[in-house]
């Protein structure tokens, strides 16, 4: 059984349609990907998994059960965490209190799990009396990425978290991206860096005008000779 599994899903802002029919599955532990061009609506599908957008018509279920309607703060309590590309840390806070803060839902004492978090983004210890509105976007991203996996989701939505980053510190979050995967949480990650993306996933999908393009492992889209500079630009 799946653990997301999304069949013929259709949304849309104040009656127009950006979503058309789309269907996705994401396994549990699975890194899967989704690229397309500017405008497709890939994130609309990741704010609609999160609760944050009501399907006009389509399932959502997820762990066996249709969460189709589900508010944000049901999402959370069912295991599923949202990480958007931009206002995604308390910059006024430190980076101790942002992982606090992630872990509002969560009883008992929770320095563990911050020690978790520090030892899976050790870039994050010594700076974790700072601001994190003075750090860098990469390690911005890395404080996002640290106060959802408080909640301990199951399932990580992440939009765009390569964007605006230097090559170099996009070869790093991918890659950390991975370790993420390896603690046992399935990732479904909307990235412009598609080639790297897709190299590191189990399967991707192409989203073109909202609907699904193409769906296949990760090395089978990159091979794909209709992908061209459309989907994966100069990634």
């Amino acid at each position: 059984m799946a653990l997301l599994d999304i069949q013929h899903l259709t949304v849309g802002y104040g009656g127009l349609p950006i979503l058309h029919g789309v269907t996705l599955r994401v396994e549990p532990q699975e890194m899967v990907v989704i690229v397309g061009p500017n405008g497709a609506g890939k994130s609309t599908l990741l704010k609609t998994i999160a609760g944050l957008l009501r399907p006009q018509e389509g399932t959502l279920r997820f762990n066996g059960q249709d969460l189709t309607r589900l508010r944000p703060h049901r999402m959370v309590h069912a295991g599923v965490c949202y990480v958007p590309q931009v206002e995604n840390v308390f910059p006024s806070l430190s980076v101790d209190d942002n992982l606090a803060m992630g872990a509002f839902v969560r009883t008992g004492d929770i320095r563990a799990h911050k020690d978790a978090m520090y030892s899976l983004f050790p870039d994050l210890r010594d700076k974790r009396r700072l601001r994190a509105g003075a750090l860098s976007g990469g390690q911005r991203q890395m404080v996002a990425m640290a106060r959802a996996l408080m909640l301990h989701p199951t399932l990580l939505l992440l939009d765009e978290p390569t964007a605006g980053l230097s090559p170099l510190m996009v070869g790093i979050m991918l890659e950390k991206l991975r370790d993420i995967q390896r603690t046992g949480v399935a990732l479904l990650i909307v990235e412009q860096n598609a080639r790297q993306a897709l190299q590191r996933a189990q399967r991707g999908y192409v989203l073109a005008m909202g609907q699904n393009r193409y769906e296949d492992t990760g090395p089978a889209l990159l091979a794909h000779p209709d992908m061209g500079a459309l989907f994966l630009g100069n990634a």
